[in-house]
């Protein structure tokens, strides 16, 4: 098992990628491990890496104010380069645009199965029955085949399973990134939320849910 997987063996691990890990996969780190913590602690360790890291470089300044406000923090997360052996090992990767999705998989071909956009498992996990008897991990790896299953051209349009690049960007992509990611990290988390019984809550943002305030020159989070 590789260093980044320091946990026990009954862990589910998620694995985020982006390009740089900067931008969008640190902050789905950030975000999924508190809301995995906040249902169950320590069943969970979410990290991320860069298919094209800026090796050792924090999220940018964009990234971690946008986390504070949304309630977590990004501090302590360093870019690294994406490592065949932690694609192995994770239960679940998420890829934040198709992209990234070829690129693991041609490094990991039998990682196929369990690599998906994070717009794409999204989309596909509210199909999939909750198995609320199973541990996590098992839930989870059960998860991923039954939505591999279900994978399905989208009929919008094959971008709507990507999450835009804010990096370097003016602030309207940045707005328009969390639009798109934090609706899927959240829909994530309400899957699991319904393992133990806690039905349907406000995501962050949204009604019921731990947003805050709009991001500054722009709209509020819940107009994103």
């Amino acid at each position: 098992m590789s260093a980044l997987w320091e946990v026990g063996g009954d862990v589910t691990r998620v694995l985020a990628v982006c390009t740089g890990n900067v931008c969008r996969s640190p902050l789905v780190e950030a975000l999924l491990q508190e809301g995995f913590d906040a249902v169950m602690p320590g069943a969970f360790a979410v990290r991320s890496a860069g298919t094209h890291a800026l090796v050792g470089s924090p999220p940018t300044p964009e990234i971690v104010e946008l986390a504070g406000r949304l309630g977590v923090s990004v501090d302590g997360i360093r870019a690294r380069n994406l490592v065949e052996s932690e694609v192995h090992d994770a239960d679940v990767v998420l890829a934040l645009d198709r992209g990234h999705r070829a690129t693991i998989v041609e490094r990991v071909p039998r990682a196929l199965k369990k690599t998906f956009t994070l717009r794409e498992l999204a989309r596909l996990l509210p199909q999939v029955p909750v198995e609320r008897e199973a541990w996590p991990q098992q839930r989870w790896q059960s998860a991923v085949v039954w939505a591999a299953r279900r994978r399905r051209a989208v009929p919008s349009g094959p971008d709507a399973d990507d999450v835009v690049d804010p990096f370097q960007q003016p602030a309207p992509v940045l707005w328009e990134m969390a639009g798109q990611l934090v609706p899927s990290v959240d829909a994530l988390l309400q899957w699991e939320r319904r393992a133990h019984g806690r039905g349907e809550s406000g995501g962050r943002g949204e009604p019921g849910g731990t947003g805050g305030p709009g991001w500054p020159g722009g709209p509020g989070l819940r107009g994103l």
